[in-house]
């Protein structure tokens, strides 16, 4: 039987309508923005070194070194066999930190070694695909959460750390203080098995102003 994916319209309507049914706080919010498109898109080692590079920076900010280490390679295309052979220095120069030059550094060895298998972990269960990234350095839950939404269209994430979805959680809950992993975990668990269509609408409306 085929893995229920996000990127299939009926299967993005249904946890729509899921959510919307079970949690009517949240449904205001569904409303409101409408039924989006959701397109996962990438490759899984591109998406892994787009998260590595975006952690703890504003999306511009983030973009700008995304643009940066993409104009290294030929078609901007990322590659764990390139990645590994580019100096140091000229991914330093493209805003690459040192912290995160060794977690791209790790990441691409491990890939080419075949240490981490990225095609057979597009049909693992959520939870294998986590373990396995988690001996990348620098690959933690939140980057695994990226790559099964945004990448493999995995229907049941809750990225309960990520700042965005935390700011949401308050401001539709009204909520006095930002909520902890246990209280948005609590809150998530009547958005099951659709957590990751909740989540999408959550940043919708932490952006919405």
């Amino acid at each position: 039987m085929p893995r229920p994916h996000l990127g299939d319209a009926r299967e993005f309507r249904k946890g729509f309508d899921h959510v919307r049914k079970r949690d009517p706080r949240l449904a205001a919010v569904l409303e409101r923005q409408g039924l989006i498109k959701f397109v996962p898109q990438g490759e899984m080692f591109e998406a892994l070194v787009e998260s590595i590079l975006s952690q703890q920076l504003a999306g511009a900010a983030a973009e700008s070194i995304i643009r940066k280490v993409r104009s290294l390679y030929p078609d901007g295309r990322l590659e764990a066999t390139l990645v590994a052979e580019t100096p140091s220095r000229k991914l330093r120069s493209a805003g690459v930190s040192p912290q995160k030059l060794s977690y791209l550094k790790d990441l691409s060895k491990k890939v080419n070694e075949g240490k981490v298998d990225l095609e057979a972990l597009k049909t693992m269960e959520d939870e294998e695909i986590v373990s396995i990234l988690d001996e990348v350095k620098g690959v933690g839950p939140w980057t695994v959460q990226m790559l099964l939404i945004f990448t493999l269209g995995r229907t049941d994430v809750l990225p309960v750390d990520d700042l965005g979805v935390k700011k949401a959680v308050q401001r539709v809950y009204s909520l006095a203080e930002m909520p902890k992993r246990a209280e948005i975990e609590k809150i998530g668990e009547i958005w099951r098995p659709y957590r990751s269509v909740a989540s999408l609408y959550l940043w919708r409306h932490k952006d919405s102003g």
